[in-house]
């Protein structure tokens, strides 16, 4: 609305600045913060009711002191309105205490201010901590209807309010019921849960403990065989051509046998657990490369690789041929070497690809060497279960960086079952997972739009239409 002509009968144009009194907090300085007192309410006491408070044991002004019940609004680096619900404390600086004029309902600014929120985002100062000038907040302009109608607006939006709330609450039980559901089919899955329907029915085709065992060993000196045959290929070629370049490197034979460990009961015959450097012929640590350029190789960031999915938008290039062996290849396992974050360390994902790409040195590659062994089956398991929770029991922190080794990845004890039962857990696995997928993104869509909806609320409210419907 540009003219007092076009708003409703009784309203007028006015500003923020002459609606209400806005007291800065005080700046206390680090020296002294004590650790008993009065607390200090920073920004982040409000919009983290998790964080800390430091404290004040001295006294301050009247005007910094803030009440249960007080109006706040935080003009520097994380913008917003807040009704204090705390105990008595004292304001720190860079945030407002709103003191209202006259005929002004405390409720209905903190809802103005909730509403323009956004507009003083666009008119902030600073390219580091983004913050807003007490001259152009207290210059914004806004509407105001008289005092009867200010509550009248009130009572409307919080009616509203609560019925979206109720509604995003849903929601969210919604949202973890569907976590909870991905919990327990991922724990059915390597408990033998999942398919012991499936298994009863097979059960006269299904190999045992030791039959299994003896398939993957088979299957992993025929792997051998064939990486020998391809290495004496790859020697001659070497050989033809002048001995140009490194020799193709042998491969080296399985040192240990496959076996079951011991201590894990409890799961169905014919399954078992095996360390996972018994069915694997790499562990690497990937490329240790500089990503430059807007062309040439892509190389994956380690963002890239979260549980169960790997996102190959995800990438930088290299602009360099001399990548030698760290080109991943399609049925590749890719765990997070470093993280920030604990729990994305040692996460795996799988490379499904046959397009070009390598792996960052902060990425550790494993390639399973038995057929016998679904790649993606390994890729659920190490996610989840006792494999989980060995990979959370290696980590190691430092400086703030969370890390596991390839020594640690080949130790990951792994839960095996035939392989035409890891092909139908897959398939089951990776049915209803898209479907959990699938359903929390419409409840995520539908949390936004319920959000969206309070938005809309607050511009009815504040153009005087509201009361209308």
């Amino acid at each position: 609305m540009t003219t007092e002509q076009q708003l409703p009968e009784g309203w007028k144009k006015t500003t923020l600045g002459e609606i209400a009194t806005y007291v800065n907090g005080r700046a206390f300085k680090p020296i002294e913060w004590s650790k008993t007192g009065i607390p200090i309410v920073r920004i982040q006491n409000l919009n983290n009711p998790n964080a800390e408070y430091n404290y004040y044991d001295g006294t301050v002004e009247e005007k910094y002191h803030i009440r249960n019940g007080d109006l706040l609004f935080a003009w520097s680096a994380s913008l917003g309105a807040y009704i204090w619900k705390g105990k008595y404390a004292f304001l720190n600086q860079h945030i407002f205490k709103v003191l209202p004029k006259e005929n002004i309902d405390k409720t209905f600014i903190y809802y103005l201010l909730d509403k323009i929120t956004n507009e003083l985002y666009a008119k902030a100062h600073g390219s580091g901590m983004v913050h807003v000038t007490k001259g152009k907040f207290e210059a914004t302009s806004v509407n105001i209807p008289p005092f009867e109608t200010q509550q009248a607006i009130v009572n409307k939006i919080e009616s509203l309010f609560d019925e979206i709330d109720e509604g995003i609450g849903r929601l969210k039980t919604a949202a973890q019921q569907i976590q909870q559901y991905r919990q327990s089919l991922l724990k059915n899955a390597f408990n033998g849960e999942l398919t012991k329907e499936w298994r009863s029915k097979h059960a006269d085709a299904l190999p045992s403990e030791n039959e299994l065992l003896a398939q993957i060993q088979t299957a992993r000196e025929q792997h051998h065989a064939q990486q020998l045959a391809d290495w004496q290929t790859a020697v001659s070629q070497w050989e033809q051509n002048g001995k140009e370049g490194k020799k193709p490197s042998k491969p080296k034979a399985p040192t240990q046998a496959v076996k079951f460990e011991e201590n894990f009961a409890d799961l169905p015959r014919g399954w078992g657990v095996i360390r996972f450097e018994n069915i694997c012929d790499l562990i690497r640590n990937g490329i240790s490369v500089k990503p430059e350029g807007e062309s040439g190789i892509k190389i994956l960031r380690i963002s890239a690789v979260r549980p169960f999915q790997l996102n190959l938008d995800d990438y930088r290039f290299l602009n360099t041929d001399d990548v030698g062996d760290f080109v991943l290849n399609n049925g590749d396992l890719l765990f997070t070497r470093y993280n920030g974050t604990r729990n994305f360390v040692g996460v795996c994902a799988e490379f499904k690809s046959d397009e070009k790409y390598v792996y960052p040195d902060k990425l550790i590659r494993a390639v399973v060497n038995s057929t016998k062994i679904n790649s993606t089956f390994l890729m659920y398991g190490f996610n989840t279960g006792i494999s989980r929770k060995f990979i959370e029991s290696r980590i190691r922190t430092t400086a703030g960086q969370s890390g596991i080794s390839g020594t640690d990845i080949k130790a990951i004890p792994v839960v095996i079952c035939s392989p035409a039962e890891q092909t139908q857990i897959v398939a089951i696995l990776e049915s209803k997972l898209t479907a959990c997928d699938q359903l929390a993104a419409e409840l995520s869509k539908q949390l936004k739009q319920a959000e969206l909806l309070k938005q809309a609320v607050l511009k009815a409210a504040f153009s005087g239409s509201l009361l209308d419907k």
